[in-house]
């Protein structure tokens, strides 16, 4: 397993996170700390509540930031 998570605000990576982008970051997230690649059938379920749940926090806090010497959008 990858130890650093892809940096996804601007200027790190040009232009703006796709949902690709954030979905990728949760999945590495959630794996990193459930210590699972790929969970059991049994724990399918809580695994992909929670690649939802960052992917939307992870949204979320990238739609707030603001970045130095750029506006946010409308």
């Amino acid at each position: 397993m990858c130890r650093n998570i892809k940096t996804l605000r601007p200027p790190v990576l040009p232009g703006e996170a796709t949902d690709d982008d954030i979905r990728a970051a949760a999945l590495q997230y959630v794996r990193k700390v459930s210590g699972f690649r790929a969970p059991a059938a049994h724990n399918r379920e809580a695994f992909d509540a929670a690649v939802d749940a960052v992917a939307r926090a992870t949204a979320e806090l990238l739609g707030a930031l603001e970045v130095r010497g750029r506006t946010r959008p409308k």
